[in-house]
């Protein structure tokens, strides 16, 4: 009753590549290693664009500076 040896391991692989077959699982790993690569990307972008920001002035430390301007203010009692 103790952990799986590799023969264990090595029979569940074998299962698994039956049932799905080598085409399959590999086409779930090039679309699994795509996606991660998509992210990283993502990630990546807005560090960048974060930094661009930053470096403009337009975020200053410690807060960020929102414009606006209210043009109707109508209360309505219900």
């Amino acid at each position: 009753m103790g952990g799986l040896s590799i023969w264990h391991w090595l029979i569940v692989l074998l299962v698994i590549v039956l049932i799905f077959g080598t085409k399959k699982l590999r086409n779930i790993g090039s679309d699994l290693g795509g996606a991660v690569k998509g992210f990283k990307e993502g990630m990546r972008s807005d560090d960048e664009t974060a930094k661009q920001i930053k470096e403009s002035g337009q975020i200053k430390e410690g807060g960020q500076t929102i414009e606006g301007e209210v043009k109707d203010k109508k209360t309505t009692n219900v």
